[in-house]
């Protein structure tokens, strides 16, 4: 678009000092304009790139990426599944289960949970629970030893911790001579577990999956979970595995069982980032004034460019050098300085709460007690794209402006 003469005197008018000094005040302020919005629209885009990392990991803690299970309500030939499973080169780990609905209480407290009974052996496979273990390990979930680990707040609401007894009741009723009763069990606390999310550590308990089976008169897991190479390969992989298993099965995926939480949180990072979007708008806008402005002055040079040949197309092309140039400087800083307050703001916002005594995320309100920021370069380089777009248009109306200049009028009263 810029031939040699278009850059040469667009350059020479940035370098040149200018006789109206307010012309290059309103300059500096477009760049530092276009900056902070940058500056804003990167960090905001990271800290939400945090939480939303958060949320993902926090909940695929406790929910594998994918789940193999039976449309008759049960997996009967395990081996089977499991071969297949992991013959698939994107599944990592497979670990059979047995989920079920039950009731807990205690001498000091009562709540609905939801069981799962696992293989101590194989379920760091596919999750990684035992990572958040607050007290006591996975592997004591032995055979037959009617053990039971349970979330943080479970526990709290239960009023139990290592080393109490608790009673499980569950959906499955046994025939007695005084009618239909709902099995009932007592198990021995042997550990906690935080995950930070509350579906997980208030509704949450884990037993073996033995017991589990037992307990719900059962003949095998319900499921077969699976840790994935790429998670968001998930439902291509499902489909896959959909085929090889047969009629018989299904696959459920965490996109599947999460999917309004996780279209929410994208639905509001859209929304975030229109919202910022405009606010580089408004930036951009000072971006116009100067060149207005920079166009007015330069009536005379413009009259006498014109009378030596040049063309509008020139003209115009010399203008919006000035626009481009100062959206270039505006994005260099903005992407610079933008990127390390992402990179260093967790750092910054522990030095601000313990300078200042305060707390942005409080640990007994929030699950995330740090501000998380995840800086992501597609997020950047868009920013940067969307920018330098605004700044190229904000150019084109004054540009045109210069390039309608007539010499003869421009040059009455020189």
């Amino acid at each position: 678009m810029f031939r040699p003469l278009e850059l040469f005197i667009g350059l020479r008018y940035t370098r040149a000092k200018r006789r109206n000094q307010f012309i290059s005040f309103i300059s500096t302020v477009s760049i530092v304009c276009i900056a902070i919005s940058v500056i804003a629209l990167i960090t905001v885009m990271s800290v939400m790139n945090g939480f939303d990392y958060q949320m993902r990991s926090r909940i695929l803690g406790a929910v594998s990426h994918a789940t193999i299970i039976s449309i008759d309500g049960g997996v009967h030939d395990v081996p089977r599944a499991l071969q297949i499973a992991e013959a698939n080169p994107h599944v990592l780990g497979a670990a059979p289960y047995v989920e079920k609905e039950a009731y807990l209480t205690s001498g000091r407290g009562s709540s609905g949970v939801m069981v799962r009974g696992i293989d101590p052996a194989q379920e760091p496979k596919v999750v990684d629970i035992g990572k958040h273990m607050l007290d006591g390990k996975l592997d004591e979930l032995t055979p037959n030893s009617w053990n039971i680990v349970l979330g943080r707040d479970l526990a709290s609401t239960l009023g139990v911790g290592v080393g109490d007894r608790i009673t499980m009741a569950v959906g499955e009723v046994r025939a007695t001579p005084m009618g239909g009763v709902p099995r009932m069990r007592s198990f021995h606390v042997v550990g906690t577990f935080q995950l930070g999310m509350e579906q997980f550590d208030s509704g949450l308990a884990l037993v073996n999956m033995g017991d589990a089976e037992k307990l719900n008169d059962l003949d095998g897991p319900t499921g077969i979970r699976l840790k994935l190479d790429d998670l968001f390969n998930a439902r291509p992989v499902a489909h896959e595995l959909v085929d090889q298993l047969g009629q018989l099965y299904g696959v459920r995926t965490w996109m599947d069982t999460n999917a309004n939480l996780f279209a929410a949180l994208s639905m509001e990072k859209m929304v975030m980032f229109v919202i910022l979007s405009l606010i580089i708008l408004v930036a951009v806008i000072n971006l116009i004034s100067m060149l207005m402005m920079l166009v007015t002055d330069k009536q005379a040079d413009i009259a006498i460019l014109r009378t030596l040949g040049a063309t509008p197309r020139s003209i115009m092309g010399t203008f919006m050098v000035q626009g481009v140039l100062v959206g270039f400087v505006g994005i260099g800083f903005g992407v610079g300085f933008g990127s390390l307050l992402s990179w260093k703001l967790p750092g910054i916002i522990k030095w601000i709460e313990h300078t200042f005594h305060v707390t942005f995320l409080s640990p007994d309100v929030y699950y995330i007690s740090e501000v998380p920021s995840r800086l992501d370069w597609h997020d950047v380089g868009w920013t940067a794209l969307l920018t330098f777009t605004f700044s190229l248009l904000a150019t084109l109306y004054p540009a045109w402006r210069a390039s309608r200049t007539q010499p003869a009028q421009a040059l009455r009263y020189e």
